[in-house]
């Protein structure tokens, strides 16, 4: 339920009727835009009876929301939100490009491709020091080793770092280290680990599952802001089809369709959505021009003999030649590029 109060209403008057909220048992999630401010109650409301709350003259009206997912819900916070990564914005009108290898695989190649992708423009450095992989036989990553090597680049280059953790018992190294935490689409509704997350204030990148609906999806970014982090970017990385040309199916229909139903900032990740290098400047364009804030791009210096998935990487010098191309429809999409 949503309580939308009227303009000018006084603070008193608002402390009234948030007590009279708690004194039911509901939480609240409070909502202060530029003309409204809207109260959304947290709990079971469906025995509330409207006339509870319309007695107050400064509510102006009362909406049901049908959705299970209340603080990830747009009705809930009508205005977009936006995360602030170390002074990068994710959102607002910019276009955010996280890229770096699928695997850190040494110091040198972190180090390297790091300062190529500052050279041509980028907002965060990615790499995977954990690496959940189909196969028990193929390549794990280089776990927390990896992680110092990330740090490493950071400190050559300045870029945030953004890696994916699997398990909650390296998460104080990821607080501690990463700049923004991924959450990979085999563990989207691992809720011990969401909870956990939840109660950080580390920006979290929440990718959609494997075959998750758009509702399971935020039902995941919804385990994370009821336990209070609610800096949370969604990732469209594609989902399962019948379709075996691509490696996924990339939905770009997700980020209009992410963009009406919550205030969340999505991006999207052509590198894993196709599988296919030669698709990821195409789909870069594709993300951008549906409304996405932002993109994930796969960067190896020698895709042949990268440890995973090297078939949807691109090359430094690939990645140098899309930058400006970005640009030039951010510029008609009246967005900018946060680099």
């Amino acid at each position: 339920m949503i309580l939308v109060l009227k303009p000018g209403a006084s603070g008193q008057q608002t402390e009234e009727l948030l007590n009279q909220i708690k004194a039911k048992g509901f939480d609240v999630h409070i909502s202060v835009g530029h003309d409204t401010t809207i109260i959304g109650l947290i709990g079971d409301t469906t025995k509330i009876d409207r006339r509870t709350f319309s007695s107050f003259d400064i509510v102006l009206n009362i909406l049901k929301v049908t959705e299970p997912f209340k603080k990830a819900n747009r009705m809930f916070h009508p205005e977009d939100t936006v995360i602030d990564v170390g002074g990068k914005k994710v959102g607002n009108n910019t276009f955010s490009i996280i890229a770096g290898p699928c695997s850190v695989e040494s110091e040198s190649q972190i180090v390297e491709i790091a300062k190529e992708l500052k050279k041509s423009g980028v907002t965060f450095l990615r790499g995977g020091a954990y690496k959940p992989r189909t196969s028990p036989y193929s390549f794990q990553g280089l776990g927390l080793e990896g992680l110092d090597l990330l740090k490493i680049a950071r400190e050559e280059t300045g870029l945030p770092i953004v890696s994916e953790i699997m398990s909650t018992d390296v998460l104080d190294r990821f607080v501690e280290d990463v700049d923004i935490i991924q959450i990979g689409a085999r563990n989207m509704q691992n809720f011990v680990l969401l909870k956990e997350l939840g109660r950080t204030t580390k920006p979290i990148l929440l990718k959609r599952g494997l075959s998750a609906t758009l509702e399971e999806w935020l039902m995941s970014a919804e385990y994370i802001m009821s336990e209070g982090n609610e800096n949370i970017i969604l990732c469209e990385r594609g989902i399962r089809t019948f379709e075996t040309y691509t490696r996924n199916t990339l939905d770009l229909s997700a980020v209009p369709a992410i963009k009406k139903l919550s205030h969340l900032p999505i991006i999207v990740d052509p590198s894993h959505g196709t599988g296919k290098s030669w698709m990821v400047e195409t789909m870069s364009k594709a993300a951008l021009v549906s409304g996405a804030d932002g993109v994930v791009i796969e960067v190896h210096h020698n895709p042949k003999c990268a440890l995973s998935d090297g078939e949807q990487s691109i090359t430094p010098d690939e990645y140098s030649e899309i930058i400006p191309k970005l640009n030039k429809l951010a510029d008609i999409e009246e967005k900018k590029l946060e680099v």
